[in-house]
């Protein structure tokens, strides 16, 4: 595997590698710079060594009759091993013409570089292109022995130029193979050095790396390759520790985080058991509360109070379901805006859909007009604004009404608020209805089933308190006692079915007459008794005598059989506090007085007066003789209204 360009081993290998192969490259250049240099000076001092020996062949002797300076002709085409190197030497004029040459044929022409051969100046040499050269101006010493003195010394220039000779070229060899060496053991160096270090430190670094990434990733069960004794072997040792006690401290945190999961789960479970309770404490105050009273309007302030105060709804008002079958405000809170008694239809508003679908209606936010105060006198009234709950008030499937809560605050119901209130309306509609079925039973228990006027019981409880008023306050009190004559004779003639209608008739038009005031109860049998609260005695008279002829006259009161083939009734009428100051006494009296009437004729009106609850034949009351009967009274005479 090839060494990555940013591993540690490519790193490693280039800081050792390359200043390593520079100081070789430099150290083998230094050495062969300083070589080429050494030979070359040692080929010049040659060069000059050989041109001072050519110079000195001028000076040899020669035969007579032998050319002139033939020595050095045959010097100069030699081949020994002196000049073997040497590549030209050539002797030229002034002007630049050959003399002698090494190479045949150049004699007598004229040198390319004669310009630069024959400029003056003292013997040089120069090194170039692998050659070195010499110009050594010749004429001095030795031409004295040819030419006398008077010739112009120096007359010519030799050149010579000597090839490098074999040894530096050997040696260049020598340094260019050693320098290929070096590069092909750089390379291989490099090559070895990479690969062990991939094997030892770049793949193990990698193997960590790739530990630690997995490790990073999230999963800390990853280890690390922790083989030999090296420092890596031992990083991957230490992280692997590491690893190990984070897994734990993983491991510990999952388990604390349950255990935190389950706490919070608890301590919800908690929060909401607590609000259960609660709200099972406020609906069991509630309905001890509202069970307290079974009085309707008692019960209808306690819900109110209830919800304003315990459930903290600042506006609230409770409908119930009239006779014509329309909703009706009966409660309303704040008050004084004039609520009360506001009717809405089945489907009106948000009330009429809970009650037409008996369900809660919710409305988050009641600014425009299709909320259950949709209502111009609502509306001004400021009800219409906030968030509203109409919940319908069901029990056993029959609807009773529907409680309105609001708030100024749009959308403050949250919906457990909402079941809440939604109980909160089924335990009121299960203490209204109690409510109904108690007035209804004390209505069975204080009206006459027959009449639909109070009965016996009622008439007493309604006796105690007017005679408590009146003797408080010192006001009269009158009461009636009618009868209804021969009415045992209309029972046998047309029959019990025929007895109860004129029962009714004559309750009816005894009603008709008698003001809001007045108690109209009914007694016992054909009897009923009127109560008159601050009447006094002459007003009673005429009261009943007025009811006595309305009984007389009525068209519907026709009876064939009877006297008159009518229906009429007689009257006793007692007075408080004239002619007694008790309940029992005050009975009496008015009962003394219709049995005066009975006997004197029926069909008459009666004032009590004393003595006549005395009479021999009336055996009932509390002055009901025990011996001796007392003196009858002298029976009045006959006409309408009995005097004493």
């Amino acid at each position: 595997m090839p060494l990555g360009p940013d591993t540690v081993g490519r790193k490693l290998l280039w800081s050792i590698a390359l200043p390593g192969l520079l100081v070789a490259l430099l150290g083998v250049g230094h050495f062969w710079r300083e070589a080429r240099v050494a030979v070359q000076d040692a080929t010049q001092v040659e060069s000059l060594a050989l041109a001072e020996f050519v110079a000195s062949t001028f000076t040899l002797p020669q035969a007579r009759g032998a050319p002139a300076h033939g020595a050095v002709t045959e010097v100069l085409r030699s081949d020994t091993r002196l000049f073997r190197s040497v590549e030209d030497v050539r002797v030229l004029t002034l002007d630049g013409r050959i003399l002698w040459s090494r190479r045949t044929g150049e004699e007598g022409t004229v040198h390319p570089e004669a310009a630069r051969l024959t400029a003056p100046g003292p013997e040089r040499a120069r090194s170039v292109a692998r050659m070195t050269e010499v110009i050594r101006p010749l004429g001095g010493p030795e031409c004295a022995g040819c030419h006398t003195t008077g010739d112009v010394p120096g007359a010519s220039i030799l050149q010579l130029r000597m090839a490098e000779p074999a040894l530096h070229q050997q040696l260049s060899s020598v340094f260019g193979a050693a320098l290929g060496s070096m590069g092909l053991f750089v390379v291989l160096l490099a090559l070895i050095t990479g690969l062990a270090l991939h094997f030892i430190l770049t793949r193990p670094l990698r193997r960590l790396s790739a530990a630690m990434r997995r490790a990073e990733a999230g999963d800390l069960l990853v280890r690390a390759d922790a083989r030999g004794t090296d420092e890596l072997a031992r990083l991957g040792a230490a992280f692997n520790q590491m690893l190990a006690r984070l897994t734990s401290m993983k491991a510990e945190e999952i388990d604390t985080h349950r255990d935190l999961e389950l706490v919070k789960e608890k301590l919800a479970l908690k929060d909401e058991l607590e609000d259960r309770l609660k709200e099972l404490a406020l609906l069991f105050d509630v309905a001890r509360s509202l069970n307290a009273t079974l009085e309707l309007d008692e019960l209808l302030d306690a819900v109110t109070r209830l919800v304003t105060e315990r459930l903290r709804i600042p506006e609230f008002s409770i409908m119930l379901m009239n006779p014509d079958g329309v909703l009706e405000i009966k409660h309303a809170w704040p008050e004084g805006r004039g609520a009360e008694g506001l009717t809405f239809a089945l489907g009106e508003g948000a009330c009429g859909r809970a009650a037409e679908s008996r369900k809660a209606v919710y409305l988050p936010d009641t600014a425009d007009r299709s909320s259950v105060f949709a209502r111009p006198d609502l509306v001004k009234g400021g009800l219409n604004s906030g968030a509203l709950l109409a919940a319908p008030m069901v029990h056993m499937e029959t609807l009773l009404g529907v409680m309105n809560f609001q708030r100024p605050e749009v959308a403050s119901f949250s919906a457990e608020e909402i079941e809440l209130l939604t109980a909160v309306a089924d335990v009121v509609a299960t203490a209204v209805k109690n409510a109904r079925l108690h007035a209804e039973t004390v209505k069975l228990t204080m009206t006459d089933p027959l009449t639909g006027v109070p009965n016996r019981r009622h008439l007493f409880q309604r006796m105690e308190l007017e005679l408590a008023r009146a003797n408080r306050f010192g006001t009269p009190l009158a009461l009636l006692m009618v009868d209804v004559d021969h009415f045992k004779r209309i029972n046998d003639l047309a029959g019990h079915r025929v007895g109860d209608e004129t029962l009714r008739r004559v309750c009816d038009v005894l009603r008709l007459r008698v003001r809001k005031v007045d108690t109209l109860a009914r007694y016992g049998g054909e009897e009923f008794v009127l109560l008159l609260p601050q009447t006094p005695r002459a007003e009673a008279m005429e009261v009943a005598e007025k009811l006595r002829r309305a009984v007389a006259e009525s068209v519907a009161l026709a009876q064939p059989g009877l006297p008159g083939n009518h229906v009429t009734v007689s009257i006793g009428v007692s007075h408080f506090p004239s002619d007694a100051t008790a309940q029992e006494e005050l009975v009496d009296c008015a009962d003394a007085a219709l049995y005066f009437s009975k006997r004197t004729g029926r069909n008459r009106t009666t004032l009590y007066e004393a003595g006549m609850e005395l009479h021999p034949g009336r055996e009932r009351g509390p002055h009901t003789p025990s011996a001796e009967p007392p003196a009858v009274a002298a029976p009045k005479p006959p006409g309408g209204v009995a005097k004493a």
